[in-house]
């Protein structure tokens, strides 16, 4: 299925019913009194969140979602039924935003099952019965019920990982992902060959696993638009860690080091708080390097950048170092000594 990770909706829950004018017409009561019921409450609109959808796309189909009304109230002091809740399922990861206000209404981060109310149902009119008094005891008055609320939301889905890949197109992510995962990205010799993120589930033991995800390829000019630009650099806003892939063997024959200080100011300039995040740099492509000169070439990538934090070279195409990482990773989100 095609990855979406933006949609507007438009949501309208119930109106209140109307309260009911009414008066008792029994045998042998010749002046019953009022007894018109009150509408009752209209039904609010909820979203609610589901592990079994991993995208938006179904709400490019269906846009529009009205929770039922209620119904009005009746004689014999009948209040009118309650209009029934609509349940709008969503992914988990989906961030809420009001489009005309453009105040953020919620973010599910959570567990299944979490649910934001994004439209309260309108209230059921009072029936004349509520105005009776001492001095009006045949009110013909009831009100009507309230319109429940409208809004135009915009639906936006971050994706729920504890490690992402970023680095240039054909830096080698997708190649490790598959590798280390049951993930299958598609991988090719070109470049933007993911177009949307790929979530992997990478098992190191028995009972110990993290999600990877790998972000498609950034250039220089990410964060205005440019390429992929914003609409995949804020899938990194929940990574726990960042794993920076830079191509040591790059075919137009570029800087390994000028790659890492591109991508790492696009971070910059799209979120600062992101760019503090912990980085390892992964040298990847490894196998492609004369073996005799892999250390050395390491080495001055290190220098260049002035780089203090983990390095870890690998090779992901012949899976050389992808474990020995993995295993660091999870030490790393159990809290472990790797910076």
């Amino acid at each position: 299925m095609k990855f979406i990770d933006e949609a507007t909706i438009q949501v309208r829950a119930g109106d209140g019913g109307n309260g009911c004018v009414s008066f008792r017409r029994e045998k042998y009561i010749p002046r019953g009194g009022p007894d018109g019921g009150d509408g009752g409450d209209g039904g609010t609109v909820i979203l609610r969140t589901d592990p079994g959808v991993n995208t938006l796309a179904d709400f490019r189909v269906t846009r529009k979602f009205i929770a039922e009304s209620g119904k009005a109230g009746m004689g014999q002091q009948r209040s009118g039924p309650k209009g029934e809740d609509l349940i709008v399922i969503v992914p988990m990861g989906t961030v809420v935003w009001d489009e005309d206000t453009e105040e953020m209404l919620g973010d599910l981060d959570g567990t299944v099952n979490t649910e934001l109310v994004v439209a309260n149902g309108g209230f059921g009119g009072k029936g004349n019965t509520r105005f009776k008094s001492s001095v009006n005891r045949a009110p013909r008055t009831a009100t009507p019920g309230t319109p429940g609320e409208r809004r135009e939301l915009k639906l936006e889905l971050k994706v729920l990982a504890d490690v992402g890949l970023l680095g240039k197109p054909n830096a080698g992510k997708s190649t490790l992902i598959s590798a280390v995962s049951q993930a299958k990205p598609k991988v090719a010799d070109y470049p933007f060959t993911t177009l949307h993120p790929n979530l992997g589930v990478v098992r190191v033991g028995r009972e110990q696993s993290f999600v990877m995800a790998d972000i498609p390829g950034l250039i220089e000019g990410a964060a205005d638009g440019a390429g992929l630009g914003v609409q995949f650099l804020k899938h990194l806003d929940r990574t726990r860690l960042l794993l920076h892939l830079v191509d040591m063997n790059p075919p137009d024959e570029a800087e390994p080091a000028e790659a890492v200080r591109t991508i790492a100011a696009e971070l910059e300039r799209f979120n600062p708080e992101l760019a503090e995040r912990p980085r390892w740099l992964i040298p990847n492509k490894m196998d492609l390097v004369p073996e005799e000169a892999r250390e050395a070439c390491v080495a001055e990538l290190v220098a260049a950048l002035d780089w203090t934090g983990p390095v870890f070279p690998i090779s992901a195409a012949t899976r050389d170092g992808t474990e020995a990482l993995a295993q660091a990773v999870m030490r790393h989100l159990e809290g472990g000594t790797e910076a």
